[in-house]
């Protein structure tokens, strides 16, 4: 690997069982303050819903709690969810924060719920959903631009702050968009591995250049689980493992301490589902780590590779930046 891409951070402020959010939340920001002592590019909140042990729901919130506590670090939404939103006060909100924190705010959009259909409804009365999501994403670009003559409806503050728009997918559809509008591109790898090559394939072979963006620029997110050794990682790992098959049983989310087995908590279906779901996972000690990232970027043409790290204990999480950073 000649020059690695740079590095940044996609944050779910999962709660551990038995925490507090306000525990959670202050172990975010010291996750965050962390990220950028190594020189991490980007800090991105995920916006969940009616998710026991998810608690960046208020994702707007959370992007300013950290900007405030944070000095260079890029930081912002991977991604706001804008089925769940009317376009004005997402552009106001993000207007704000790019006030707040001039040149530090990114706004990655979604186009799916975050959510289950019956909370999807209650955040959004008015039944309107994905299908409208390139115009939503239209009104955003228009509301964050430059103010028009005439213009009836107006973003006080975000008209004129030129928010980055960042379009986020698992599948081709935001690819494609993506690339007809010109705008950055983040891939869910973290999980959605599949369709990867093929979604930054589409992006790159049809980009067109905007007034945003001349060339096009796409960031892959992926898991990652890595300590001192090999034997730690698989350890910590069943952190994730157990987090990721409660997420398929329907059950509580609620981040779960590293178990010596995970014989007996699940079947072959379910592992196979879930080592399936982790398949783009950095995963190991300081080598394999480094082995691992040389082979995925030789693999694929990314600008920035984003991480999420599911560590139970705070300290081994900000830790596993250390090796990362090194890798």
């Amino acid at each position: 690997m000649s020059q690695r891409p740079p590095f940044s951070l996609l944050e779910l402020a999962s709660v551990r069982e038995g925490d507090s959010v306000g525990t959670t939340l202050a172990n975010s920001v010291a996750y965050a303050q962390h990220a950028e002592k190594l020189g991490f590019n980007r800090f991105w909140l995920a916006e969940h819903h009616n998710m026991e042990g998810i608690s960046s729901s208020a994702t707007s919130v959370l992007i300013g709690h950290i900007a405030g506590k944070t000095e260079r670090l890029r930081v912002g939404s991977g991604g706001v969810m804008l089925p769940n939103h009317p376009p004005l006060v997402i552009a106001e909100q993000f207007g704000t924060l790019e006030s707040l924190y001039p040149g530090r705010i990114d706004l990655g959009l979604g186009r799916a719920p975050g959510t289950d259909p019956i909370t999807s409804r209650a955040l959004r009365r008015d039944g309107l959903g994905a299908e409208q999501f390139p115009d939503d994403v239209a009104r955003l670009q228009s509301l964050l631009g430059p103010l028009q003559p005439g213009q009836p409806v107006k973003a006080i503050p975000g008209a004129g702050t030129q928010v980055p728009i960042w379009l986020l997918g698992s599948s081709l559809y935001s690819a494609q968009l993506a690339a007809m509008r010109g705008l950055p591109y983040a891939f869910a790898g973290h999980f959605a591995p599949r369709l990867y090559r093929e979604a930054l394939k589409v992006y790159r072979d049809h980009f067109q250049p905007s007034e945003q963006l001349q060339e096009p620029y796409a960031m892959l997110a992926v898991p990652a689980v890595v300590a001192d050794t090999d034997e730690e990682a698989q350890w910590l790992a069943t952190t994730s493992y157990q987090r990721i098959l409660a997420l398929f049983r329907g059950q509580p989310l609620w981040m779960k301490p590293p178990v010596d087995t995970m014989a007996g908590l699940w079947n072959a279906g379910e592992e196979a589902s879930v080592r399936d779901f982790l398949a783009l996972q950095i995963f190991g000690g300081p080598a394999s780590a480094t082995q691992q990232l040389d082979r995925l970027l030789s693999a694929v043409e990314v600008d920035e590779l984003m991480f999420t790290v599911d560590i139970h204990d705070p300290q081994k999480r900000r830790h596993a930046l250390d090796i990362l950073n090194q890798a």
